[in-house]
């Protein structure tokens, strides 16, 4: 496939009856032109991206047209597809996409590392079997086998087609566009978010090199510290500075979320706190639980108690 160029533009808001819609213009070559859509809430924020999706699938002398539509959050992860109604989509001499096929779709577009990102158009079937049908996908014989269990049968222009759209040279035009949308508002909405990307993102933003929280967004970093992703958890807990652990406030905020934490999350809070002064409420607590910690946690304790 020929290398998406694509040139971005903003356009104003389009005229819409509910105002739920902003339009973008987004140009891949001298001749294919294509809106992006941003979806607004009834408050004009940001909700995700989305395409109404016309492509040719094309190889050796036959194309067929596809009609889909993609959804890609704010920082163009895609999300899902639909179809447009009455819209199918097909394979080989025209068979129509079973039930099993649109799931094996949807499971190989959410794959943002799939082997089609090292992969052109003329890698996709065995060098010297381009003549074995003049249909849009080669038959499944020729298919490379290194693929084959990565793709659909007979659609193997449409999966590498429909994921070079989903992960192409327009997604760091979302982030784009979203980072022009930033505002305290919606960082509190990412960081609240159970979109771990989004929390990433907006962590960035509120924290600094060091780790100091902006004094605004320091219940925001707590709740995601003590929200149900672990590993976000702990990768904030890693990252933010000691000094945002210190003082007997926020410290029996962080012995009510260790209790109630896995033990991943346990361990990784006592390895946090080696270095900060702990309160004298919070090494009572540590004490007491002593009796019920396994070896790991026991000999962690025990370190921030001689301190």
């Amino acid at each position: 496939m020929t290398e998406l160029l694509l040139l971005f533009s903003l356009l104003q808001p389009s005229p819409n009856r509910e105002g739920s819609v902003r339009e973008f213009s987004i140009t891949e070559n001298d001749t294919l032109t294509y809106t992006l859509k941003l979806a607004l809430d009834e408050k004009g924020q940001p909700q995700h991206f989305f395409r109404n999706i016309f492509t040719p699938v094309c190889y050796t002398n036959e194309c067929k047209p596809v009609y889909i539509n993609f959804y890609w959050d704010l920082l163009g992860n895609y999300q899902r597809y639909d179809l447009p109604e009455g819209k199918v989509l097909t394979k080989v001499d025209h068979d129509e996409f079973k039930e099993a096929d649109y799931q094996k779709l949807q499971d190989i577009l959410a794959q943002p590392n799939s082997i089609f990102a090292d992969l052109e158009m003329e890698d996709l079937i065995t060098k010297g079997t381009d003549n074995l049908t003049d249909s849009v996908d080669a038959k499944a014989g020729a298919t490379l086998k290194t693929i084959k269990n990565q793709v659909i049968d007979g659609a193997v222009y449409t999966c590498y087609t429909l994921w070079r759209i989903a992960y192409g040279k327009a997604v760091p035009e979302m982030q784009k566009i979203t980072e022009s949308h930033a505002s305290d508002a919606l960082l509190h909405r990412f960081l609240t978010s159970p979109n771990h990307h989004y929390q990433y993102w907006a962590m960035a933003k509120v924290m600094d090199k060091n780790g100091a929280v902006k004094r605004d967004f320091e219940p925001d970093i707590e709740s995601v510290i003590a929200g149900k992703n672990v590993f976000i958890a702990k990768y904030t807990l890693q990252h933010v500075a000691n000094g945002f652990l210190q003082g007997a406030k926020r410290q029996n905020w962080l012995w009510e979320t260790y209790q109630k934490s896995p033990y991943a999350l346990q361990v990784a809070i006592l390895k946090k706190l080696t270095g900060i002064p702990l309160s004298t409420q919070l090494a009572t607590n540590l004490q007491t639980t002593l009796a019920s910690a396994n070896q790991e946690q026991s000999q962690l304790i025990q370190n921030l108690l001689k301190k």
